[in-house]
């Protein structure tokens, strides 16, 4: 039976409209019915659930399938340019948590301290136990690391294999290939569906929250996504043009767009991965790099989180008349750096190391434990620019140690 002629139109024009105007349109909607429709914005919710499972889900499996894959196909003596993007990932988070630092002596915030501890958290008790985790991670049952969304155990696996698979024969490999790129097509299926999601996320978060729970907190904040802003689009750029000697801004822009708004909406480094696949093919990077190297940045290029940390915990050191001298707070973002690095990719996770930063100055832990609590509530938004900051960066990296062939095009 034909498809009838009005939705053929229907789906030819949003086959020629670009996603981002889709995502704005879903934005701008969500907004609307969040104000005109409460009710409805809540039960709309769903859509916005549906879509960050649905990513959460192609996630693991897209980077087990494409790391191995990559590794296995690598041709060899070709440059993957893994290295420059790893230095890059981390002297940009060592950067941030030294932002933050400035900015929390600029801008000293107080907290109200009397929020009850949430008994139920269990943050890390010191460094040595963030870097155990981390290490048990990386011997993780592979079955259980895809299940539980373990992907530093997904990346020791998918290396392994990959190393692996290139004594294979050739059949193999291009059976592993064929995979990769079947999986990828279904991962285009479900970028597809982000105006839908971001319209259920936005009317959701708008219908149930809102932002007058911020009002008391809106100093902190303002220092939290100024940071972030700072990184974005002063630190980053900088950073860049030091790399590539070009004008960076046309990428930052390009990255803050197409991937920046998407994290900012799902609140997870793990969920963009499929995301900032597809722009890196739209930019048109090498496969072989970005399929190893934007994985690895959703694990360990957390800018944003080392703000986080540094920020929440100096905001209780002015609050508690804690002096602070310049070597400690040097070290702060050192430990803010390698503690970020061990933050999982999901909404909140770099809140619990709070706890630890805070250890440096004899904080207690439930003094720490408010300071978390406190960090719920303002992650509403503060969580939000966090994950776009640092999912953003992941292809901005990517494109600058890596570079395509020709200046960097719009992707849409």
């Amino acid at each position: 039976m034909p498809m009838p002629g009005f939705l053929q139109r229907f789906f030819a024009l949003i086959m020629r409209t670009s996603l981002v105007s889709q995502i704005v349109v879903g934005l701008v909607a969500g907004v609307v019915l969040a104000l005109a429709w409460p009710a409805g914005a809540a039960s709309a919710g769903l859509l916005g659930s549906v879509f960050v499972s649905a990513l959460k889900a192609v996630a693991p499996v897209l980077v087990l399938v494409l790391v191995t894959a990559s590794i296995a196909n690598h041709a060899r003596g070709q440059r993957t340019h893994i290295r420059p993007i790893l230095v890059l990932y981390l002297f940009g988070t060592l950067a941030a948590a030294l932002v933050a630092v400035f900015a929390s002596f600029l801008f000293p915030t107080s907290l109200a301290l009397a929020v009850p501890a949430d008994t139920e958290l269990a943050p890390p008790e010191g460094i040595g136990e963030v870097l155990r985790t981390l290490l048990l991670q990386v011997v993780d049952n592979p079955v259980n690391a895809l299940v539980t969304g373990n992907f530093i155990g997904i990346l020791a696996w998918a290396i392994g294999l990959g190393l692996a698979f290139r004594h294979a024969s050739d059949a193999t490999r291009q059976v592993v290939g064929d995979l990769s790129a079947a999986i990828t097509r279904l991962v285009r299926a479900v970028i597809r569906l982000a105006p839908l999601g971001i319209f259920g996320l936005v009317a959701a978060t708008l219908a149930e929250t809102g932002l007058s729970a911020l009002a008391d907190y809106l100093r902190l904040l303002a220092v939290l996504v100024g940071c972030m802003l700072f990184m974005a689009l002063v630190a980053n750029p900088l950073i860049v043009f030091a790399k590539t000697r070009r004008n960076p801004y046309p990428l930052v822009f390009t990255c803050l767009r197409e991937s920046g708004i998407t994290a900012f909406f799902t609140r997870s480094s793990a969920a963009n991965i499929p995301v900032n696949m597809e722009l890196s093919r739209r930019l048109g990077l090498h496969e072989e790099t970005y399929s190893v190297s934007i994985p690895i940045g959703a694990t360990i290029n957390m800018a944003g989180a080392a703000i986080t940390i540094t920020v929440l915990t100096l905001a209780a050191v002015h609050t508690l008349g804690i002096a602070v001298d310049l070597p400690t707070a040097l070290l702060l973002s050192v430990v803010a750096a390698v503690a970020a690095c061990g933050a999982s990719g999901v909404p909140g996770g770099s809140l619990l190391l709070v706890p630890l930063a805070s250890g440096l100055f004899g904080i207690s832990t439930d003094i720490a434990m408010q300071v978390v609590a406190i960090g719920f509530i303002v992650g509403v938004v503060q969580d939000s620019a966090e994950t776009a900051l640092n999912s953003s960066t992941d292809v901005l990296f990517t494109a600058a140690a890596a570079p395509p062939p020709d200046a960097v095009p719009d992707p849409l």
